[in-house]
C-alpha cells in the first residue's frame, strides 16, 4: 500500500510534496519530540514559521 502512495505523490503534473520534520520541546519533561508532516512544496516556509 505504501508503494501506491509514493507512486501517486510522484505522478507527473501533480503537486510536489515535501516532508517537514520539526523538533518540539515538551513543557512537562523538557525532552524533544519530532513531528513529521507532508506538506505541499509551496507551503514549506509557512509551516516552518509556526
Amino acid at each position: 500500500m505504501a508503494k501506491k502512495v509514493v507512486a501517486t505523490l510522484k505522478k507527473e503534473g501533480g503537486i510536489s510534496y515535501s516532508k517537514v520534520i520539526r523538533a518540539v520541546k515538551s513543557d512537562k519533561t523538557g525532552a524533544y519530540t519530532f513531528k513529521e508532516e507532508m506538506v505541499p512544496s509551496t507551503a514549506v516556509q509557512d509551516t516552518l514559521k509556526k
